[in-house]
């Protein structure tokens, strides 16, 4: 079967140009070679990380690390009550993706109160902590500044008190460096609660929450010369189409819906809580039998990941494509 192929790059949602292929031969081993080369099967499939969206109570644990390099750390965190200090970051900016329950966001800059699907940046420099309820939600560090691409839903407010039956306590703050791994704070020290938050009311500047608009394929969020952050709609049916980034690494955090992921490293069937890495200039494409979202995060720089491996994909087979194909068609 034909199929057709954009050749992208990171800065660009139009294609330098698009390619007809035969799906098989893009999928398929390549033909013998007398030249030696790193051949189709010898290079690893594609893996997954997967933390389950539904709440499991245990105890309070720091976030989960899943893809870091040099300039961008990936985490996930789930939360249920306070963290235990305020965190400052000297050297990016840290946004956030609600993944599941409710939390509360309190910073120097006002107070959010996230829903699932929302999306927050704090900027370099600001104090942040959480108050969550059976909350989880992603993490992404980013050398700042870091610039909105979208108008916002709405913005933080000066809240007090900033949820109900906070009083201020004694608490601490966490100044750290280095995309706030932990471990890399340069110091912690106390605080008075209620002045830490009172700065609101001597700083213009707002956090800017926002939510992708559900009429479009693709909403870009968040970007630097570097990095793209956005979420991808995917409905049932349609052409399937694939996508070769040539100048970026693509992580995707699958938020809703399941799907089928056909690559040149394999495919995979996502479903809610994966994440997946498409290295930069393998060919993808998405098939989904309901409608999904998940989030993709571009980057310049390869993102390897550092989280246990949870599975991995399975090789392409002719049988296997022509399943997916009887599938969608019924």
């Amino acid at each position: 079967m034909s199929v057709n192929e954009d050749l992208m790059v990171m800065a660009s949602d139009q294609p330098l140009q698009s390619v007809v292929r035969d799906e098989h031969l893009l999928l398929a081993p390549p033909h013998p070679s007398k030249v030696p080369m790193k051949l189709w099967d010898e290079h690893p499939p594609l893996t997954v990380v997967h933390y389950p969206q539904e709440y499991q109570e245990e105890a309070y644990a720091p976030p989960r690390g899943v893809y870091e390099n040099d300039e961008i750390r990936v985490e996930w965190q789930k939360l249920d009550g306070r963290q235990p200090f305020y965190h400052r970051n000297c050297d990016v900016d840290e946004l956030c993706y609600q993944i599941a329950g409710e939390r509360t966001l309190m910073t120097e800059l006002g107070v959010v109160e996230h829903r699932p699907g929302e999306f927050s940046r704090i900027p370099r420099g600001v104090a942040h902590d959480n108050y969550s309820r059976a909350a989880s939600h992603l993490l992404f560090y980013i050398p700042a500044p870091v610039a909105e691409l979208v108008p916002a839903q709405r913005e933080s407010q000066a809240v007090f008190p900033p949820f109900p039956g906070w009083q201020a306590a004694p608490a601490n703050e966490a100044v750290s460096w280095n995309l706030g791994t932990p471990g890399r704070d340069i110091t912690i020290f106390g605080v008075d609660e209620q002045q830490l938050l009172e700065h609101v009311h001597k700083d213009d500047r707002r956090l800017q929450v926002l939510r992708p608009d559900r009429s479009q394929d693709t909403t870009w969020l968040y970007g630097t010369d570097r990095v793209r952050i956005g979420l991808v709609n995917t409905v049932p049916g349609g052409e399937r189409r694939y996508r070769r980034t040539l100048d970026a690494d693509e992580i995707q955090y699958q938020a809703n819906g399941h799907r089928t992921l056909i690559t040149q490293h394999g495919i995979l069937d996502l479903k809610p809580g994966d994440f997946v890495r498409i290295p930069l200039g393998i060919s993808y494409a998405s098939v989904a039998t309901e409608a999904g979202d998940y989030v993709s995060l571009l980057s310049r720089s390869e993102v390897p990941q550092i989280a246990k491996t949870s599975r991995t994909a399975d090789h392409y087979s002719p049988e296997r494509l022509a399943a997916l194909t009887a599938e969608v068609r019924s």
